[in-house]
């Protein structure tokens, strides 16, 4: 009779851990209610693939399951959706229909993984494989959906230098610590009319042939909705390529909203964790929260650093963002600091610590 109670409590006990934050169950019924009614009307499931990164012995696939509307190859309607998805502002993103909770099939050299998307479609799953370092090629598959493709950047287990650098008003600006413009930017503004920052892709460009086969990964704020849009621009403006760590916007299973100071902490400490023999130049810039997240970071994992810089804002965009903190944090830590408001000075700096 103790043995039962004992099972039941623990049954009890396993189906309280799984009751989500109300905020979430609501979220989920609306995506219910949504995905019944796309698929009343044709639509079918697609994989978006993000690019990925790993070792020789495991990687980290990331992608996201939506429902979309189908076309024959193609038709008109066909080129429309592809010039649609070409150059497509940011509201667009954010009304698409998540597909959560679906099996998907990630294939690496033949064989067959299988790895499930979240509640919110997104599928961020590491897997054992066997690889060559540089960049591979791996394939999603859902039932009823296209095989697509996306690229795995594996690291070489000589590197000892890697590059992680935030995205918003650090490679390109977005003004975000103005919520109104920051709302222009990301839900109105075509992805072809974002302005890079001066001189950092270039510094990316300089940092990546300095140090060959070092992994840059560009970590941010912003939802998997705009992940297609800012590779896009990434690309066009010359970036290296590199895997984006994104996060999805909305409750989580215990609280209203996602902390995305919390968001780029966790992913530091992971990148931490998985290459414990690189050294890391993290980029960011003086709008937000970059500065405290990084130094506290240093702090607590200083052999994993090899640098911070910060691109500071320009005197207006500073007074209302609120804040400049950089002399602050310059004596919080021992690590190297350069700050400048553009790449062309901090390539000087860095190439005076002999980064470059």
């Amino acid at each position: 009779m103790g043995k039962s109670k004992k099972a039941l409590k623990a049954k009890a006990d396993a189906g309280a851990e799984q009751i989500l934050h109300r905020a979430a169950r609501f979220e989920d019924s609306i995506h219910d209610f949504r995905k019944k009614r796309a698929l009343k009307r044709g639509y079918a499931p697609r994989v978006i693939p993000y690019s990925g990164y790993g070792s020789t012995t495991w990687i980290r696939v990331l992608g996201r399951v939506m429902l979309t509307k189908q076309h024959c190859p193609g038709s008109r309607g066909a080129l429309k959706n592809k010039r649609r998805d070409e150059s497509v502002r940011g509201w667009r993103s954010f009304t698409s229909v998540p597909l959560g909770d679906v099996e998907t099939t990630v294939t690496v050299g033949g064989i067959r993984h299988v790895v499930h998307a979240d509640r919110g479609g997104v599928i961020d799953a590491e897997i054992a494989v066997s690889l060559t370092p540089g960049w591979q090629v791996i394939s999603f598959d859902v039932e009823g959906a296209e095989t697509v493709e996306a690229s795995v950047f594996v690291v070489d287990p000589s590197a000892t230098f890697g590059i992680v650098c935030d995205v918003d008003d650090t490679v390109m600006v977005t003004a975000l610590p103005r919520p109104f413009l920051a709302a222009w930017n990301t839900f109105v503004l075509d992805e072809h009319a974002r302005v890079p920052t001066p001189g950092m892709a270039v510094l990316l460009e300089r940092l990546i042939s300095s140090h060959s086969g070092s992994p840059v990964v560009y970590l941010s704020t912003g939802a998997w909705n705009v992940a297609p849009t800012l590779g896009r621009f990434l690309s066009r403006n010359l970036y290296p390529a590199g895997p984006l760590l994104l996060t999805d916007w909305g409750p989580t299973h215990d609280r209203w909203f996602r902390s995305g100071r919390e968001h780029k902490r966790e992913n530091l400490r992971r990148l931490a964790s998985e290459f414990p023999d690189i050294k890391w130049l993290l980029i960011g810039d003086d709008g937000q929260h970059d500065e405290d997240i990084y130094a506290e970071f240093v702090a607590d994992r200083p052999d994993s650093v090899r640098a911070v810089a910060i691109r500071q804002l320009s005197p207006g965009e500073a007074v209302l963002a609120g804040k400049r903190k950089t002399e602050v944090q310059a004596e919080r830590t021992g690590a190297p600091w350069v700050f400048s408001p553009d790449g062309a000075g901090l390539s000087a700096q860095l190439t005076a610590l002999d980064i470059l």
